[in-house]
């Protein structure tokens, strides 16, 4: 074989080669690429408002909560039965939780306190509620003791609670979920939300949920008070803010990409027989994460329902609203938001 063959065989060996391993390069590059992806994890939380499990011993006792708890006798999911397989749905429920468990203390002297039996706990825990607010104005009806009975009882039952620097950490699908309840209603309490929120982000929360008890009751547009505070715990790395206290249904904003709920309105609520306003609205958010960071999206949706499954009266159990009702829940949250810029909202 002449030189030049053999300068050409070579060569020919060689650019076969340096293309076999420029393939075998590019696949392995390849499948690292393929095999890399970004952890991402979701938690959906929903959440109500006041929840009463009890009837204040001064009123009717006819047609009252404890009323219905008798008559039901030991089926403690007749409560939130309706509302039980939306909760199933999601990672995490919250509840306003606006009274006592307790068959202990003193009824304190105020207009209307709530005291509800320590087993009344399991409408909670039949009904996939995860977590309970307890910063606000009737979380000792019957003193101290009723108040740390409370959480006794909850926190037998494995929910979380909460309330004013007593904050709560909750695994969820990875994922450490900081809550956080504030009573502002007593002004030192809601001068304990920075330390609050601070104390939770210190203890690794990747997503911060706070409930605020505030507002004036009835009132269906919130306080230059209720949005200065929404603004600032926002500020502070809140990533919702869900409002309770009012007793109606008040506006949704969306603050710096966070939502704020300013009134939830009632829920399952022993406290009146016959609400006048009925209506109320279950929220629901899914927060995504990818390596552990809180994406920005929009992933906000509001079921209309309504505190009871009756018109004339109470019958504590919260019901989804539909047709004609479930229109005019709508109608009524976009007008009560349209003060935020809020043009339209995500209903189911």
């Amino acid at each position: 074989m002449s030189i030049r063959k053999i300068t050409v065989f070579t060569a020919v060996i060689l650019f076969a080669i340096a293309a076999a391993l420029g393939v075998s390069g590019k696949i392995r590059e390849k499948n690292i690429k393929e095999e890399y992806t970004p952890s991402t994890q979701t938690v959906t939380v929903t959440a109500v408002g006041d929840c009463t499990l009890a009837t204040d011993a001064y009123a009717d006792q006819d047609g009252s909560f404890n009323a219905y708890a008798n008559q039901e006798g030991d089926d403690y999911s007749y409560f939130l039965r309706n509302a039980a397989p939306i909760f199933a749905e999601d990672d995490l429920t919250i509840v306003n939780f606006e009274g006592t468990l307790s068959s202990q203390g003193t009824r304190m002297d105020k207009q209307f306190a709530f005291r509800g039996k320590p087993e009344y706990v399991q409408i909670l825990t039949t009904s996939s509620v995860e977590a309970a607010n307890l910063a606000n104005n009737h979380s000792s009806d019957y003193g101290d003791i009723s108040h740390s009975d409370t959480i006794k009882y909850l926190n037998e039952a494995g929910i979380s609670n909460f309330a004013g620097t007593n904050t709560a950490i909750r695994d969820v699908n990875g994922i450490s979920v900081g809550l956080v309840g504030i009573n502002a209603l007593n002004e030192a309490e809601a001068e304990k939300l920075e330390r609050a929120i601070g104390t939770v982000k210190e203890l690794g929360a990747q997503l911060v949920i706070v409930s605020i008890h505030w507002g004036e009751e009835k009132e269906t547009t919130p306080n230059e008070t209720q949005i200065a505070l929404a603004h600032k715990a926002i500020d502070l790395g809140a990533d919702l803010v869900l409002g309770t206290h009012p007793h109606v249904l008040q506006g949704i904003e969306k603050y710096n990409g966070r939502y704020i709920a300013y009134s939830l309105g009632n829920f399952c609520f022993g406290g009146n027989n016959n609400p006048s306003d009925k209506d109320t609205v279950i929220y629901r958010q899914v927060f995504t994460f990818v390596e552990g960071t809180l994406q920005e999206d929009d992933n906000m949706t509001l079921i209309p329902a309504t505190i009871s499954g009756h018109d004339e009266y109470n019958d504590y159990q919260p019901s989804i609203a539909s047709g004609d009702r479930k229109t005019e829940i709508q109608n009524r949250l976009l007008d009560a938001s349209a003060q935020f810029g809020i043009q339209s909202l995500n209903f189911r």
